[in-house]
Formats: structure tokens, C-alpha cells, sequence
């Protein structure tokens, strides 16, 4: 039972629904999602989450081989890091993850056949192993994209374009520019959550070698930074509120405006932290923020059909 307990924490499960809240936009944009195959729904979602617990995973490994989950580390401790779990066995654990995400996404991707054809078949496939890989060498490796502080960038490509643009084409192939302000809004604000995260740790990833944008950038362009991702997400996604609204005319679209109050109290609480510690809390709530903004959305979407 204990150890159960150990692998859930490890598991990170705070993570996981900013993670599929771009897949949830991306169905509410689609006329079919949701009424229409919902195995590719359920895969969608699933094949999410997988990719969101073999980063998690692949994450408390490399930053302890690294050496950055240390006693200066602020935040929960680790699991490879506290000793609970050895290495080699998450090792084995990121191996196994990444064959399950990459079996969900194979069946995924059949149950979408139809609607992507031979070509979306080869082009999601790449995507997969392309998902894959950006999940474990975000810390792992010797070339570990976070470490060069290309972290931020990668967040927006898969958590917004990615997840928004791709959950959608698996349904329809036509594009509109809602999709595109859907992704900026929520690949946003997932670069301001690891943003969070790393005004929170940086101080330790600087002695750590961890050269994040925030080390690179300084605590008070950090903010600043942070303050233009709330604010450019949150305009880009009330433009896209409005046109779905003027598209369909039902009041059910003003749902997606709920977490607003909730980003507006965000910010006014980071102007005023002087202490990287003093950055956790933010995390779960702009993290749970996004994911109201994108539930709500979805089912406004269900609603007003």
C-alpha cells in the first residue's frame, strides 16, 4: 500500500488536467466531437495523459541524475530524489509509459482513419514519437531541452498547437482562425505555468546549471514575462469567446469567461511576491484556471448545439 502510495505522488497527478486542456478546446471547436466516434475522443484524452505521466516520470529522473532535485529544491520532493524509488526502476517505469502512450496513440490514430486518411495516419504517427521524445528529454539526456531553456517553447508547440489544432483535425480537416486562438490562449498559459515553476526553483537551477529562461532573463523580467503570457493568453481567449459567440449566438459561449476573475487575482498576487517560495500556490491555480477556462468552453460548446 505504501508503495502505491509512492508511485501516485510520483505520478504528479496535479499535472494532469492542464493537460488535456488543450484537447478539450480543440473538441469544443470540432461540430462532431463529442456526438460522433467517441473512441477517438476517449483516445484523445487517454493518449493525453499518457504523455503527461511519462514526462512526469522521465522528469524525476533526469533531475536527479542531474543532481537539480536536491536538498535546496523548493516544492514537493521526488521520488527518485527521496530514495523511494531507485533509478533503474524508473527507468522501467519511463520505458513502460512511453509504450503505452505509444499503443494508445496507435489505436488512436486507427480510430481516426477515416477523417485523417493514409497521409494524417504517418503525419500523427510521427507526432506520437515526436511527443514522445520531447516528454523524456525535457530533463533526460545529456542535451535536455530544459536545461538550455528551450522548455518554455516546447509547452506552447505541444500543450497549445499541438493538442488544439491536432484534437481537432482528427475530426474535421478544415481550419479556422478559433483554433489558432484557442492554441495561443492555452499554450500560453501552460508556458505560465512553467514559468511558475521555474521563478520558483531558480535560484537552485542556477547553482544546478539548469539555465531556464528565468536564470537567463532575472527575477524581474521573469514577472514581467509572466504578466504578458496571462495577459496575451487571456486576450487571445476572450477574441475567440467572442467570435464563437457571434458565430452561434448562444449566451452558453460566456461560460468560457469564468476563469477571468481567477487570472485578474493571479497577477496581482505575483506583483507583489518578493520570494521564489513563494511561487507554488500559483502554480495549481493558474494551472486549474486554464483548465476551467477550457472545460467550460467544451461544454458551452455541447450546450449551444
Amino acid at each position: 500500500m505504501d508503495q502505491l502510495k509512492i508511485w501516485i505522488h510520483a505520478l504528479r497527478l496535479r499535472t494532469l488536467p492542464l493537460s488535456i486542456s488543450g484537447i478539450l478546446v480543440g473538441l469544443g471547436l470540432s461540430p462532431f466531437a463529442g456526438r460522433e466516434n467517441l473512441w477517438v475522443l476517449f483516445g484523445c484524452l487517454v493518449t493525453t495523459l499518457l504523455f503527461q505521466i511519462l514526462s512526469n516520470l522521465a522528469n524525476d529522473l533526469g533531475d536527479a541524475q542531474k543532481g537539480t532535485d536536491n536538498a535546496n529544491r523548493i516544492g514537493p520532493m521526488r521520488a527518485v530524489q527521496s530514495g523511494k524509488i531507485s533509478q533503474k526502476t524508473m527507468k522501467i517505469a519511463v520505458v513502460l509509459s512511453a509504450l503505452l502512450s505509444l499503443l494508445s496513440a496507435g489505436l488512436l490514430i486507427y480510430h481516426a482513419s477515416l477523417v485523417i486518411g493514409i497521409q494524417g495516419r504517418y503525419l500523427y504517427a510521427f507526432l506520437a514519437v515526436l511527443s514522445i521524445a520531447a516528454a523524456v528529454m525535457y530533463t533526460v539526456g545529456k542535451n535536455a531541452y530544459g536545461y538550455l531553456g528551450l522548455g518554455d517553447m516546447v509547452v506552447f508547440l505541444f500543450f497549445g498547437m499541438l493538442a488544439v489544432v491536432g484534437t481537432k483535425h482528427l475530426y474535421t480537416t478544415t481550419f479556422n482562425i478559433c483554433e489558432l486562438l484557442g492554441a495561443i490562449s492555452i499554450g500560453g498559459w501552460s508556458v505560465g505555468v512553467l514559468n511558475l515553476n521555474n521563478m520558483r526553483d531558480q535560484e537552485n537551477d542556477r547553482e544546478s546549471g539548469k539555465k531556464t529562461l528565468v536564470v537567463k532573463m532575472g527575477f524581474l523580467r521573469a514577472k514581467q514575462y509572466h504578466f504578458g503570457l496571462i495577459a496575451l493568453s487571456s486576450l487571445s481567449w476572450f477574441f475567440l469567446i467572442a467570435l464563437v459567440f457571434f458565430e452561434n449566438r448562444s449566451f452558453w459561449m460566456l461560460l468560457g469567461l469564468l476563469p477571468f476573475p481567477f487570472f485578474l487575482k493571479h497577477l496581482k498576487q505575483v506583483q507583489s511576491i518578493q520570494f521564489p517560495k513563494d511561487f507554488d500556490p500559483e502554480l495549481k491555480k493558474v494551472a486549474l484556471s486554464c483548465f476551467l477556462a477550457a472545460f467550460s468552453f467544451y461544454i458551452a460548446t455541447l450546450l449551444s448545439s
